[in-house]
């Protein structure tokens, strides 16, 4: 019997392939369970009320694969609860509500939402327990505002720190200090009354901390109010731009006229955990594995890369020009994550998001390198202000671009890098993933 030949992977299914790999690692319909073994074994499932809540891009996903876990194994367990996600991220649930609300932008959907979670882990008591199911987006869709505050009010801050260009580490200081439920506040309400708190967490975060994934809805939170109002002072957003309600909140905070965020010692004696359960490194990891079954040397160049995507592509670009020149025993692929920012001037709209900002980058800065190729997407399925994941691209698609006259460097400067990339069909679309672990870049450099 002969067999057949097996025909090599093109560049471009391999580049897909690596991003296939990366979200499928972070997929809660199999490590949702896995966890959940773990922090309930045997004869120690949730006795009392079983409270599930939770947001994020992945968060419906989770509770979808909760409730198939909890049929199997807790067949006694009566399991309640709401979960937010972004819009077109909901997956099925029979016992959990599924709220879609808007992202990164709250809006009212969100913000009754968020209500309800509140409520239900204020009923809790002692000896009933509260699983809550984290993941990024979180902090957006969670958006309950403190006393004195208005939705709007929320919406106008997010937008003003958006545009700002501030890291989502630095949006989410402020974002923990005007709301009810970030920053322990979840926690903090289910465990006045006894309550048992399981949080279980999909990492879209560099150093995956508990108290930064989503603002923390479970952890203890190291920032202050001086820590947010030092942000907007950074990014020199005054009362024009930030409404004169949360600036008035944060400086009460900042007087002591306000309770801080959850802290440690607000911990001591509670039952409170937080798991991470998901990371992005986890998923540069199982990218890097497969590139290698394709005769490909990986280097993983770590999960907290940051910084203007602008400057990131042109970074990497001269990283990837320096290995060449050094010259390559076998073909290399350079793997990357960590969430990059895009500061948009005023006046200008801008199509797409990080990845297809920092792959128009490097695409620019790499001029002159036909060997070389790269895709870099978003795990949750959305980059940026499109239906794209992210792009990608080859020799091919850098051949196709010269001959159709389209000049990477215009494109740039109008922050139009989805338009680019659509001009040339080079777009990853995957429509949502249900998970959420950052940002994946992948470059290719062959002999």
């Amino acid at each position: 019997m002969t067999q057949k030949n097996t025909k090599p992977a093109t560049t471009e299914e391999i580049l897909k392939n690596a991003f296939v790999a990366a979200v499928a690692v972070a997929d809660p319909q199999i490590i949702v369970p896995q966890y959940l073994a773990k922090i309930f074994p045997v004869g120690q499932e949730p006795t009392g009320r079983c409270l599930v809540v939770g947001a994020g891009k992945a968060s419906a996903s989770m509770a979808s694969a909760l409730e198939a876990y909890a049929k199997i194994h807790w067949p006694q367990v009566k399991l309640e609860g709401v979960v937010l996600t972004r819009y077109g991220h909901s997956s099925p649930t029979s016992h959990i509500r599924i709220v879609e609300a808007g992202h990164p932008v709250p809006d009212q959907a969100g913000m009754d939402g968020a209500k309800e979670v509140l409520s239900l882990a204020k009923q809790l008591q002692t000896g009933d327990v509260l699983i809550a199911l984290v993941s990024g987006g979180g902090s957006s869709l969670l958006t309950l505002p403190q006393e004195g505050i208005s939705i709007d009010d929320i919406r106008k801050t997010t937008e003003a720190l958006l545009r700002s260009g501030a890291p989502i580490e630095e949006m989410n200081v402020v974002r923990k200090h005007l709301s009810a439920i970030l920053g322990g506040n979840l926690a903090r309400a289910a465990i006045a009354h006894g309550a048992r708190v399981e949080a279980l967490l999909i990492s879209d975060v560099t150093g995956d901390s508990p108290a930064d994934i989503a603002s923390g809805p479970c952890a203890a939170d190291y920032s202050t109010y001086l820590d947010a109002l030092n942000i907007l002072e950074k990014y020199q957003l005054d009362a024009k731009a930030i409404p004169v309600s949360v600036l008035n909140h944060l400086k009460q905070g900042l007087a002591g006229d306000i309770p801080e965020t959850l802290k440690d010692a607000d911990l001591i004696n509670a039952q409170v955990a937080n798991h991470v359960i998901a990371t992005a490194y986890k998923s540069l990891e199982a990218a890097a594995e497969y590139v290698r079954t394709q005769g490909y040397e990986s280097l993983v160049l770590g999960d907290t890369i940051t910084g203007e995507a602008q400057d990131v592509g042109s970074e990497q670009a001269a990283l990837a020009r320096n290995h060449l020149a050094n010259g390559i025993e076998k073909p290399l692929a350079l793997i990357s994550g960590g969430e990059c920012t895009v500061t948009i001037p005023i006046g200008l709209k801008g199509r797409g998001g990080r990845c297809s900002e920092f792959l128009l980058s490097l695409f620019a800065a790499s001029e002159g390198f036909p060997n070389l190729a790269a895709l870099a997407a978003d795990t949750d399925g959305i980059d940026g202000s499109e239906k794209n994941a992210g792009a990608w691209f080859s020799a091919e698609i850098r051949k196709d671009s010269e001959l159709k006259g389209l000049n990477p460097e215009t494109f740039l400067a109008a922050h139009d890098c989805y338009g680019f990339f659509a001009e040339l069909g080079a777009l990853v679309e995957t429509g949502p993933t249900l998970t959420n672990v950052n940002d994946f870049r992948i470059i290719l450099l062959d002999k």
